[in-house]
């Protein structure tokens, strides 16, 4: 939410600006504070006789729903989920992207992460980078439309009520070696001396400090920018060893190896990368999540006795120079998303053993898992043949401490042959709705803020309300009573989404089946309001 509106008066201002100055490293419970209203009882006489009529009616109590995330990567490199082609009308490839967040939507998955730098390019007008051939079928070349289609894709996630987060391939800096399909913008031309070639690909070499100011103002330029709600980097740090092939970067470590071995100045190189992006997000706007999705395995067990009871070929520590255990340490991440696509029980790397060894090295970070599902019907552990693979793994997550969801990586994975995968998550594990999980803050604005309602319409068609101060939230969340005695999400909707800023249509088909509705403000980091409960 930006707070350049001019619309607010000054005392709306300084909630919003007091609402937003607290600190987001710390996590909080999923359950907020019960809350019950029971209206005053009516005057009674000196002998006064009751009847049922007469008697107040006591509204139930509510407990928020369990968060968690329900995430799914939408890969832009090579144009393997979407575009399906940079040669694509903009109209043509929005429909597609549409399509995707209209499928994950409809199936109760509340977040995107969506690849807006794949190699050394930009999904959006950028100053430090070009634009991508992935999505206008030229490096360089602007698409042919006046939007910004970053700008249109957050506008479309957070209409469904789904959180977008940009993710960034930080140092991969070409997909092959053809230098002719690089546009002269291109830091290949701009930088010759930041790049390094190994295999088919070029890298941005991490061991330049020139190179990690300049990722961490690409994440600078997004953040102040765009109304993201998330920035993640992917697995692609150093990059996977080939064998035979040394990564080339002896000048740097020559230069600025400050006594450290090889190794441990590759780790300390990523580290300072992560520690910049995150110091930039909460200097520009703090409650914008930074997250990572690290390979699956830290180490091995056979070579560190921290490690997992895993055989990885490799490893995040001993090949990427990735140490995620600093970074949570350090409280440089938000999440974290480590990338166990494995089955149950692989004989090389449990997802059983993962799970339980990231739940006991996160601290007090939330853990998302990534999920291979892009291996359904696709791999050689005949594991991922059953359509219950999935579904038995979030339904397991749950289970361990600390992991508070899952992120599925791809997104065309559960379309076509594998939508019967996709349903029975939908009928198995996410039968209902859920927000996506809230960070703490110092500051308790919002714990005191209610919803304002002047006037309330409930139809076949839905319900509008009129709610006065809803500029003072992000959004605004309405809860329907069940028939099991328990509160559960209908429909979020972005305040920004609203045109006149007071008016919001819930059009959930069940909204009329609720004895019991509740509306709520959420915060800019998640935090609940007080909650406005009525009987329809």
């Amino acid at each position: 939410m930006k707070f350049s509106l001019q619309s607010i008066s000054y005392f709306a201002f300084l909630i919003l600006f007091a609402a937003c100055a607290g600190s987001k490293k710390i996590h909080q419970p999923n359950d907020t504070p019960v809350v019950q209203e029971t209206p005053a009882p009516k005057p009674s006489g000196e002998n006064p006789v009751t009847t049922p009529s007469d008697q107040p009616e006591t509204l139930p109590l509510f407990t928020a729903p369990s968060r968690e995330m329900r995430g799914v990567w939408i890969a832009t490199v090579a144009n393997i989920d979407w575009p399906s082609s940079g040669n694509d009308s903009f109209e043509k490839q929005k429909m597609d992207f549409l399509q995707i967040l209209d499928f994950y939507h409809q199936r109760n998955f509340n977040a995107v992460f969506v690849q807006v730098r794949a190699a050394g390019d930009a999904f959006y007008p950028s100053e430090l980078a070009p634009w991508s051939k992935f999505l206008t079928g030229k490096e360089g070349q602007s698409p042919k439309t006046s939007m910004d289609p970053l700008k249109w894709m957050i506008q479309a996630a957070h209409e469904r009520g789904m959180e977008f987060h940009a993710w960034l391939n930080p140092y991969r800096a070409t997909f092959n070696l053809d230098t002719k399909e690089l546009s002269p913008k291109h830091d290949y031309f701009r930088h010759p001396d930041w790049m390094i070639t190994y295999g088919t690909k070029r890298y941005y070499n991490p061991g330049l400090p020139a190179v990690q100011n300049h990722i961490a103002n690409i994440v600078k330029e997004i953040v102040q920018k765009y109304d993201v709600d998330g920035i993640h980097f992917d697995d692609y740090f150093y990059p996977y060893k080939i064998k035979g092939l040394e990564f080339a970067d002896q000048n740097a470590y020559r230069q600025h190896g400050r006594g450290s071995s090889l190794a441990d100045w590759r780790r300390q190189n990523v580290d300072q990368l992560i520690r910049k992006t995150s110091e930039i997000i909460d200097s520009e706007k703090p409650w914008v999540a930074f997250g990572v999705s690290p390979f699956g395995v830290w180490r091995n067990n056979s070579q560190d006795p921290r490690g997992s009871a895993t055989k990885a070929g490799q490893t995040n520590y001993d090949d990427l120079y990735a140490d995620p255990l600093v970074w949570i340490k350090n409280g440089w991440v938000d999440y974290i998303a480590p990338q166990v696509y494995w089955s149950m029980d692989h004989d090389a790397a449990s997802y059983r053993t993962l799970l339980k060894w990231w739940s006991d090295k996160a601290q007090d970070i939330p853990i998302y898992i990534g999920n291979g599902s892009y291996k359904v019907r696709n791999d050689g552990d005949e594991a991922w043949t059953s359509t219950f693979e999935l579904p038995n793994q979030v339904a397991y997550a749950r289970t361990i401490p600390g992991v508070e969801g899952n992120v599925f990586f791809r997104a065309r994975s559960l379309m076509g042959n594998n939508r019967d995968v996709a349903n029975l998550l939908l009928q198995n594990v996410y039968a209902t709705p859920a927000l996506a999980p809230s960070q703490k803050i110092l500051s308790d604005v919002m714990s005191n803020i209610e919803p304002e309602i002047s006037s309330k319409h409930l139809s076949a068609r839905g319900l509008q309300l009129q709610i006065s101060n809803a500029y003072l939230s992000k959004e605004v969340v309405l809860y329907g009573y069940n028939n099991a005695g328990r509160w559960e999400l209908v429909e979020n909707l972005r305040t920004s989404g609203s045109f006149d800023g007071e008016t919001f249509v819930f059009n959930h088909p069940a909204i009329q089946n609720y004895p019991f509705l509740a509306i709520g403000f959420l915060g800019n980091y998640g935090e609940l309001s007080q909650l406005k409960i009525w009987k329809p």
